[in-house]
Order: C-alpha cells, then structure tokens, then sequence
C-alpha cells in the first residue's frame, strides 16, 4: 500500500498488493494496514484520509487460502482473536479523530466491504463493474470484522438480514438507496469530490461511538414486530441451509444479539461466532472445493505441461439436440463460431433456436444486450452438410447414445476434418477407448461430457480414452477455459466418474423403497443431507429405461464379476410389472398432472408396503456413504487420478452436498479410520457396495487422509501412488 500526503492536509492511502491481481485480507496486509493507520493518525498535518484502490476492484476480501489453512493452523481461541484483531484495526480508522473516505470503484465484497463500512463515507464509481456486497454466507462463514453491525446499523436490521443471508451482491445504485453508499460519482471526479466533502470540515464520529448512542434493538423480542422478523428469518434458514450448514443461522444469531449490544460488545459477539464457523470443517470444506480446488482446475490444474496453449475460432457440433444446441451456445457466446449440424438443416435450426430462446431470457432479465444477441446467434450456422466441418478447430459430438450411430457419425467427420482436428464426445457412458476404434487417429479422440442444461452447469467431464494423447487432453481443457468451464480429468471405464457414483445415489433410493422404507421418507432423508433432488424423483426424470440398460449392458460384458445395483429389482418391478417407467412413460414413482406438478404415486403403498423398522440416522447415511466409497473405488482403479477432481465432480456435476466439500472431503471430515468403521457396518447391515476398498483400509492403517497439510503433501502423494498400485 501507498500513501501520499497532500499540502491542504489529505493524505491517500492506496492499498496495492503486489503479490496478487486483488487486493485481500491476510496476515500481512493487516500488519501493514495496522502501520498505516497509526501513521496518518497520529501524524498531526493530516486533517483528513482518502482509501482507494490501484487495482481493478477495490478489495475482493478475505484470502481464502489463509482461511483454509487457519482451519488446520489456528485453534478457535486464535480464530476469535485474528476476528478481534481486524475489527480493532477498523476501529482505530473509526475512531481516529480523523474523517476518512472510501473510493469505491469494482468490486467491494467481504472484507472489502467492512474496510469500506469502517470510513465515515463511501464514494462508488459509476461504472458497471463497481458493486458491494458480504458473500461470507456462500463460503460457510460471516463477516468478521464488524461487517454485520455495522450494516445492521446502517441499512437496518431487516436489510441486513436479508444482505446477509443471501450474500448478494448490490449495484451502485441500490446501495445509495440502502445508504450503503453516499454518492455516485463518474470516475473521473471520485477524488474531487472526496476532498469537496473533506473540506467541510466533517464530524468524524460515528453515530454508535456518539455519546449515549442506544442499540438498535435493546428490547430484542419484546417488541413485537421484531419477534416476528425473526421468526419468520429462522423459518428461512432452515428451509434454505438446512441443519448442515451452520453460516446462516450464526448470521442470524449474531445479528440478534449484536441488535441489543453496544457497539464493542456486538463486534466480541461476531468474533465468536466467526471464530466457531471457522473452526468448523463446513466452511474449511466449502471454501477449498468451490474457490480454491475450482480455480485452480479452471486455470490449467490438470494440463499437460509443454503443450502450447490454443485459442479455437470454429467448432463443429453434431447433434442439435438439448445437449448440442446448449454446447453451441456457449461457444457461441465465448466467442467461437459454431457449425451446428444435424440430420437436415430443419432440426438443426431449431436447436439454433434454443440460443435465441435463452438468451430472450437474459434480455428480459437485464442481463444481456439485444445487439450481444445478436451477434451471438450469428456465430452459429445451422447445416446438415459435413462439407461445413473442414475448417473447424474441435468436433464435439452430442449424438444419440449408441455405438452405431456414434461411430458412423465419427467416420462422415473425419472424412472432411484437418488431420489436426480433435474430435470429442459427449457422452455419459459409453466408453470413450470403444468409441475411438472407429476414428483413424484415436490419439486424437477424446470425451467431453457436459452436463444438462449446459447453459447453467459448470462442469465439464473430460476422459481420457486408452490412446489419448496429451496434446488432445491440453487442447479439450483450453477449449474448456475458453467457453468459462470447470472441467475435471477422468480416465475411461464404464460410467466414466460422474455417471458411476451419480448411479449410487439412485439405486440406493430404490433399494431402500424395496425394503419397505416409506418413499415420501425415502426423498426427505436425501434433502436432509442436501441433495437438491430426492432420488425417485430424479430416476422418474432419468427413465428407468437408461438406468437398466446401463445394469443390463454391464451384467452381459462382466458376468459375475459385476456387483448388482441393490436397486434393480425395484425398478424392473415397477417398469415391467407395474408398467410405471419414469415420467416419460406416463408416470414412476410419481404422478404428474397437465401442468407438470407432481405427488407420489398412491400405487406404492399397495405395492411396496411401509414398515416402520427403518432407521433415518441410518438412510442419511446411506447416501452419503454409498457415493463416497465408490468414488474411492474410483482413486483405487486409477479412473480419478485426485482429491479434488473427485470433489469437484461430485458438487458440480450432480450436486453432493457442498457443505461435506465433496466425496473425498466428506470422508476426511469424518476421518478415515471412522469412515472405514461406519462402511463396514453398513455393509453388514446392508450389503457389500458399502464394503471398504483396499486403498481405504491401507490409509486407514497408515495414519493417511485424502488432503493433507501442503508440507506433508509430497509424502502423502506417494503413499496415495504406492497404495493405488498395490
């Protein structure tokens, strides 16, 4: 950071980390920002202060690698401390007897924001970029440097509340109108008109340091409308988070009792309940999966080194369906030109059509510009002539899901593609290394598996077949960058990762429904670990068909060797008995009515009666533990080859619940030894796919987890290799 000191008595303190493309909270920037603050206070030709920012934003907030790391490096009495320490240093901007200014111009988010609250005034930058928020609830955390009270006593208790539990974001405008800022100004006034107000001569007191200052809410529930906001606050925190996910509801307790607390005593409140979140592995878990573990694979984690970076500039996609016309769209809109072909130009025009109808949507909501539309849906040609592929950088492939087909398609491509040409197919289950036998340059096929509706999802499942090279994997992962997705890298085997463990999650819901558990308990127990969707709704959206046909496929090329999903039998019941395939075929485990709303079929009473011998601590854990230990079996046959890529495959790619951090993190959250514990019970209570796989049993013996602390790691990875190969 900078300062500089002018002669009518204003100094500017510009903050500039170097170390960084954002400006963040850590250690060191604390110590500094700890200097600076003494320096301009007690330093007596000073009258008044100037914050700004030499970066693009003007603080992005916590450093989330130091977060992660205190969860593992601090104890909870040295949480509550680092949050006093903070809250001190934002005090004594406070109460410096000096008036300072903030220049808000990006982004001030979190701890950016606090800093920014701490002034006695707050200038945006009218510019489109310029927004405030305190996201801490997204990450498992709250703001804890006086963040929460001091909006509370800015904006209200009500609009605190509802700032912070969202953790959204505000405009410029909106937070003038919330009085989270005091004046929009174009950015080439923002310093004139911080000095203008400087040189009023401001009071530079804040209204809860004033002399017999109340808070807020001293009466706390005795009035009634307060109790009432309150109340009806809690009833949304548990219907949003859950019980798993403890940010919202200490946001909500600390605003309750900061409300009636002096200021100081209200910022000791925050502290500890900062100091408990991160002390907890939720927000540990949270953090390193969804920022940490998830920039890193979308800044090249996984590329192959020495392979020069690409830049592509025309796509062929084959297959307009749901699947093509989304992946088309966001090339498209990446800026890629988009040959999108299908059986006649008729079905390829109309899944052109899907981009217009997406981003109508976008128009109407504000977030996209008729002439960016436009421009957009240019990119994209709609044909039914290969001839239109020969110029293209990547084929992505979205066909039908049958070998035939698929290999055909492949054949009519290649015969008008560059010999430089990679060709990737999304598929979900077929093997990518079969696939490949019907290109002539397998080293140059390569799976690219989105996720339905792409537009909306993240993540990108790239496979890796038998003869892959690494150059085709470095040029599918830039192609990935380019359109602004995570992927993750998997080798080849049946289901792939995602499609496999994804497999557990339902069949185990049908298998518990076979055993007499009632179904309606059945949906409840998976939304109560945070799945977003129950699992017989989500087979009644599948089909059933696709499902059996991916268990019969495999019964017929493994035999005996294949472990049977417990599920089946229910689901051939209910398809060839009951004649109740999913919702396609009229109705599953569901019933659907004209407008699309659904109720549990009445059928299955009858058919499957309800006992009352089911256990919920039992079936919650069921979910949990049957994709986690497959996605061990994964790591064991080397079809993941990371922690993180199996993390992030689970989160994003069929939404296991983000506050275990993923698969491997729920078990390290657990332990290891325990987690072998509990599978093993399981399996004995209900059948072997809970049965511990050698390479946990190995860690278990060995002292070993999943993530471990970065001075161990490399000891740890070649354990990991040693224990995968045995």
């Amino acid at each position: 950071m900078n300062i500089s000191k002018a002669a009518d008595g204003v100094a500017t303190l510009v903050l500039d980390n170097a170390d960084a493309p954002m400006n963040v909270i850590s250690l060191n920037f604390v110590g500094e920002m700890e200097e600076a603050i003494a320096s301009l206070t007690t330093d007596e030709n000073v009258q008044g202060v100037i914050l700004a920012s030499a970066k693009s934003a003007f603080m992005a907030g916590a450093d989330l690698k130091f977060l992660v790391g205190a969860y593992d490096g601090l104890t909870k009495r040295e949480h509550f401390e680092f949050s006093q320490r903070v809250s001190g240093l934002l005090r004594a901007i406070e109460r410096s007897g000096k008036p300072w200014v903030a220049i808000i111009d990006g982004l001030a988010l979190g701890g950016g924001l606090e800093l920014a609250l701490a002034c006695h005034r707050r200038i945006a930058v009218d510019r489109p970029g310029t927004a405030v928020g305190l996201p801490e609830v997204n990450v498992g955390l709250l703001p804890g440097a006086g963040g929460t009270q001091r909006l509370l006593r800015i904006a209200g208790v009500k609009t605190a509340l509802d700032l912070l539990l969202s953790g959204r974001q505000l405009g410029a405008k909106e937070a003038l109108t919330l009085g989270i800022v005091d004046e929009i100004v174009p950015a080439n006034e923002a310093f004139s008109s911080a000095k203008a107000w400087l040189a009023t001569n401001p009071d530079p007191v804040k209204p809860w340091d004033v002399k017999g200052a109340q808070a807020p809410q001293k009466l706390g529930l005795l009035v009634p409308a307060d109790a009432a906001d309150y109340s009806l606050a809690a009833a949304m925190v548990a219907k949003k988070a859950g019980y798993n996910q403890p940010a919202a509801a200490a946001i909500l307790s600390t605003v309750y009792e900061g409300a009636q607390l002096p200021f100081d005593k209200a910022l000791s409140v925050e502290s500890k309940y900062f100091a408990q979140l991160l002390s907890s592995p939720v927000a540990r878990n949270i953090i390193r999966t969804s920022f940490i573990s998830r920039k890193a694979a979308e800044k090249g984690a996984r590329r192959p080194a020495g392979v020069p970076k690409s830049k592509l500039a025309k796509i062929g996609m084959l297959g307009a369906g749901m699947m093509g016309a989304g992946i088309a769209f966001v090339s498209a809109r990446a800026g890629i030109d988009v040959i999108l072909l299908d059986r006649d130009v008729a079905t390829a025009e109309k899944g052109r059509q899907y981009s217009a109808k997406v981003m109508q949507k976008l128009i109407a909501a504000g977030k996209m510009a008729e002439g960016d539309a436009e421009a957009i849906l240019a990119r994209i040609t709609a044909t039914d002539e290969f001839a239109m592929l020969a110029s293209c950088d990547l084929i992505v492939e979205a066909v039908f899901e049958d070998l035939a087909i698929k290999a055909a398609t492949t054949e009519k491509a290649e015969a008008v593609i560059s010999e430089n040409t990679v060709f990737g197919s999304n598929t979900s289950t077929l093997p990518i290394s079969e696939l490949a036998k019907a290109s002539k340059r397998p080293d140059q096929f390569i799976g690219i598996h989105f996720f339905s509706p792409v537009d909306r999802m993240s993540l990108v499942e790239v496979i890796m077949g038998r003869q892959t090279s690494a150059e085709t994997l470095a040029k599918a992962l830039d192609f990935v960058a380019q359109i602004g997705k995570t992927p993750i890298v998997v080798n080849d085997s049946r289901g792939f990762y995602t499609s496999r463990v994804f497999q557990t999650l339902i069949h185990e819901g049908a298998a518990m429904l076979g055993e007499g558990v009632p179904p309606a308990v059945i949906e409840n127990a998976a939304k109560a670990v945070g799945m977003p969707v129950g699992p017989l709704a989500l087979l009644d959206e599948l089909s059933f068909d696709l499902p059996l046909a991916i268990v019969d496929q495999a019964i017929e090329q493994e035999g005996a060797r294949y472990l049977v999903p417990a599920g089946v039998n229910t689901l051939r019941r209910m398809r060839d008995e009951l004649g109740r395939g999913g919702r396609k075929a009229g109705g599953g485990f569901y019933d659907y009515d004209e407008d699309g709303k659904k109720r549990l079929w009445q059928g299955i009473a009858e058919h499957f009666p309800a006992k009352d011998d089911w256990n919920i601590d039992d079936l919650k854990a069921r979910y949990l533990y049957a994709q986690s230990v497959e996605t061990v079996r994964c790591l064991e046959e080397g079809v993941l080859q990371t922690a993180e890529d199996a993390d992030l495959g689970s989160v994003y790619g069929w939404g296991f619940p983000i506050w275990t951090g993923g698969t491997i993190s729920y078990i390290d959250t657990v332990g290891v030894p325990a987690f072998e514990r509990e599978a093993d019970r399981l399996a004995q209570l209900y059948g072997p796919r809970f049965a511990p796989p050698k390479l946990l049993r190995d860690m278990s013996r060995k002292g070993i987890q999943f993530y471990v602390a970065a001075e161990q790691q490399d000891h740890v990875e070649e354990d990991h290799a040693e224990l995968a190969q045995s």
